[in-house]
């Protein structure tokens, strides 16, 4: 089992010169992308246009399958879950209408594993534990896994930042984002605590985040 670590990060702007929404999603190219599987939005954070203003995420690494509840293209929350390591496979089963996913047990090297024997199709989330919160939070969601499938996931936790006020919060990225990536991370390769500046060039109207 790798080692969990812990990553806060502070995103922040002073006189930004224009409002602006800061959006967080896993949506790093991997195979499959908006085919198989869509990332999931994890933060969305106003910056104002004078003055301080400052926003904060943690992620752990830490991570879980989860049956996700969805609305209106939104994860609204997880009817249950299960942590699972790297390396992993665990099953979804349903008896009496209620969803469990089994312990886990050794799997295909390097991925996460999931089968559903429900009976029927079913959309499940891969995402990670948030410190004090019972169910994870999701980060990638493959919808319509058959009966007798299975979902291998390989997450690494890189995280894109974009300028962008067309997501919320836990809503489901059904394609490619067509603002540019202002930032983007391998979180595993950052301190345990990192802040970032958040700064526009009036000039041009560029948004860039750098360590500060």
């Amino acid at each position: 089992m790798s080692h969990l670590f812990v990553r806060n990060l502070t995103f922040q702007s002073n006189d930004l010169g224009k409002e602006a929404t800061l959006m967080l999603a896993f949506d790093a190219d991997i195979e499959g992308l908006y085919e198989e599987f869509f990332p999931v939005v994890w933060k969305v954070s106003k910056f104002g246009e004078t003055g301080p203003y400052r926003t904060r995420a943690t992620y752990t690494s830490q991570l879980a399958f989860s049956k996700p509840q969805v609305v209106d293209g939104n994860i609204i929350d997880a009817e249950t879950a299960v942590k699972i390591n790297v390396s992993e496979r665990t099953t979804l089963t349903e008896a009496n209408d209620v969803y469990h996913f089994s312990p886990p047990q050794p799997g295909a090297s390097g991925v996460l594993q999931a089968v559903n024997e429900t009976g029927a199709i079913q959309d499940i989330a891969v995402g990670f534990m948030s410190p004090g919160d019972l169910m994870p939070q999701p980060a990638l969601y493959f919808n319509g896994v058959g009966d007798g499938s299975h979902v291998t996931a390989r997450f690494t936790p890189i995280l894109r930042a974009y300028i962008t006020s067309d997501y919320q919060e836990t809503a489901i990225i059904r394609g490619a984002i067509d603002t540019p990536v202002v930032w983007s991370q391998d979180l595993a390769a950052l301190a345990e605590s990192t802040t970032w500046m958040l700064s526009r060039d009036p000039s041009n109207g560029h948004y860039t985040i750098v360590q500060s």
